[in-house]
């Protein structure tokens, strides 16, 4: 994929470190010295320049963009990032939200994924208070689904049991999928069946929405 990045921050470094290998990445920054920093370190092309102008996004190739993402250091940015890009047919824009009231207008922009700072921070923290025996690793549709880790106990009542079994129990909620099994001692990971049995150890990946991963959580590690 052509990807159009516009910041080149923290944020827009660890993505570029992630595609590089990829995807054909074109990084705009306002800062010539970032610039310059990022061919250097990840041999990424770098257009010094604002992104919110059309002339710059011309030179960065936003005409053939597939992907364009805007991680710059504000919303009003970012927001004008996102409707030139609209503009240009980008088929997926995707931006980093500071502000929450922004929300809208980034969806009216034509943004097609928003992650918001806010939400990400309060998120992991309240779920770490709340529910410490479940690991968040992404949340995918603005928030309509959750891919989490529980780890199994000793004392859970679980142990032992067929997933057909624990998906069957009243208590246990209709709506979540328990998509993997990583078995520690053998360093296995396995897409389980009915009848593959989860012991104590045992990492399991569990899709949900949040109220129903909360449910699923302490039913198989009750307090």
């Amino acid at each position: 994929m052509y990807i159009v990045i516009a910041g080149g921050g923290i944020v827009g470094r660890n993505l570029i470190k992630k595609l590089s290998n990829e995807h054909d990445l074109v990084v705009i920054d306002i800062d010539r010295q970032v610039c310059e920093q990022i061919y250097s370190q990840f041999g990424a092309v770098s257009v010094h320049g604002s992104a919110t102008k059309v002339g710059v996004l011309k030179d960065a190739g936003i005409e053939k963009a597939d992907a364009a993402v805007a991680v710059m250091r504000n919303d009003a940015d970012n927001l004008a990032f996102t409707v030139l890009a609209n503009n240009f047919d980008v088929d997926k824009i995707m931006v980093r939200m500071r502000d929450p009231e922004y929300e809208s207008a980034y969806r009216s922009a034509g943004a097609s994924t928003i992650g918001s700072v806010m939400d990400m921070m309060v998120g992991k923290f309240a779920n770490d208070i709340e529910e410490p025996k479940v690991r968040r690793l992404a949340s995918l549709g603005d928030g309509k689904a959750e891919i989490s880790i529980i780890t199994i106990p000793e004392e859970s009542h679980i142990c032992g049991m067929t997933v057909s079994e624990i998906t069957s129990q009243d208590e246990f909620p209709d709506e979540v999928v328990i998509a993997g099994i990583y078995n520690k001692e053998e360093d296995e990971l396995i897409i389980p069946r009915g009848h593959r049995r989860i012991h104590s150890g045992n990492q399991v990946f569990l899709v949900a929405n949040e109220e129903e991963m909360h449910r699923a959580a302490e039913f198989m590690v009750p307090s």
